[in-house]
């Protein structure tokens, strides 16, 4: 006697068809003191699922499900063989969908994580504030060398020079005797001075000569 039973899985968050399977059951003449002939099927045209391949499961779930009717044998164990067949495969799928969650999560994490990174700045330790010193101050001493250079760069193109002392005859010609009589006086040559005298002093020599007549 050969008969086969669809087992439809119960798989949690699924929004397509739920994977089907087979199970193909054909007794022995001493059932069931003899463990009857199982297979796993696939129905005609079934859709695959992500996660349940009958290709890749058939052999393991057959070896658990045989231990399984080994617990059984002597009495009736389809019913019992159904339920466990059901219970194995929507195990596997149900592993499958938790792993393939958390690896969802893992790379949401990773990402989220990366993201992080770019905001965070450098570990502030002992160490690196020292040597974050160390060039900060030859930067400033460079920058104060540098500054210094430049200023006396300009100190030499700029020739400051010292302003010019005007001699009395100077000052008369240009009409500023009024107002500086002593930068005159300060400012006039030795010569013109000799003649000023030389000029004054005539005149008195020549009264000194002179007689008065009664």
């Amino acid at each position: 006697m050969e008969f086969r039973i669809s087992i439809v899985l119960e798989v949690p968050d699924e929004d397509g068809p739920r994977p089907t399977i087979l199970l193909s059951v054909r007794y022995p003449d001493e059932y069931p003191d003899r463990l009857p002939h199982l297979d796993i099927l696939a129905p005609p045209n079934a859709p695959p699922h992500p996660h349940f391949s009958l290709s890749t499961d058939r052999d393991g779930l057959l070896c658990s499900l045989a231990e399984k009717a080994e617990e059984s044998i002597g009495m009736a164990m389809v019913f019992t063989l159904v339920t466990a067949l059901k219970e194995l495969a929507e195990a596997l799928v149900e592993d499958r969908l938790a792993a393939a969650s958390r690896s969802l999560e893992e790379k949401a994490l990773e990402a989220e994580r990366e993201d992080n990174r770019k905001f965070q700045g450098q570990l502030v330790t002992p160490e690196a504030f020292l040597a974050w010193r160390a060039r900060f101050l030859t930067d400033m001493a460079e920058a104060k060398a540098r500054e210094e250079d430049e200023r006396a760069a300009e100190m030499k193109k700029a020739k400051i020079k010292e302003p010019v002392r005007l001699t009395g005859r100077q000052l008369w010609e240009r009409g500023l005797v009024a107002k500086a009589d002593e930068e005159e006086v300060a400012g006039r040559d030795d010569d013109d001075y000799d003649d000023d005298v030389g000029d004054e002093a005539a005149p008195a020599e020549g009264m000194a000569k002179l007689k008065i007549a009664n």
